[in-house]
């Protein structure tokens, strides 16, 4: 699983002209899930990502927690952070995992983030049009294969 995190000032989702979320202060999460993902990884990703503490303290140090800025979350299902780009030019999305299996790991996170914040989404599948203003710029991968399986050089 790869969560792209960027810190945002805000940002917004539409599908077809249509705004189906959006949020202010808080985080845009471009959502990758892989053939091999399970609920135990999801919970172990959101668990590190909503413990990072990425936002300014009274002192201007990267130290606050999203809780702590009553941040909110806009989350993104992307199925191209699996892009395998070692041959060729096209990529490949072997990685990628299939669609009923990424759909319901991506709702599951973005219910389980819901439960804490005022949580937004996209439309699994759908063509989006993701706009933001990146708070920084500060943006942070976090890869289960790394966080969950300790792996540094992503071989999970």
């Amino acid at each position: 699983m790869r969560f792209v995190i960027q810190r945002v000032t805000e940002a917004s989702v539409a599908v077809d002209n249509e705004t189906v979320g959006s949020i202010g202060q808080g985080f845009l999460v471009l959502i990758g899930v892989a053939q091999t993902d399970t609920k135990e990884i999801a919970d172990k990703m959101i668990k590190k990502m909503l413990a990072l503490r990425i936002f300014d303290d009274e002192n201007g140090k990267t130290n606050l927690p999203l809780e702590a800025v009553s941040g909110e979350l806009l989350l993104i299902s992307q199925f191209t952070l699996y892009a395998d780009c070692r041959h060729g030019n096209r990529p490949s999305f072997i990685f990628a995992g299939a669609p009923d299996m990424a759909e319901e790991l991506y709702e599951y996170i973005c219910a389980e983030c819901a439960k804490s914040f005022r949580t937004q989404k996209g439309v699994f599948g759908a063509e989006m049009k993701v706009s933001l203003l990146n708070d920084g710029p500060f943006t942070i991968i976090l890869d289960s294969d790394v966080i969950v399986k300790g792996d540094r050089n992503g071989n999970g």
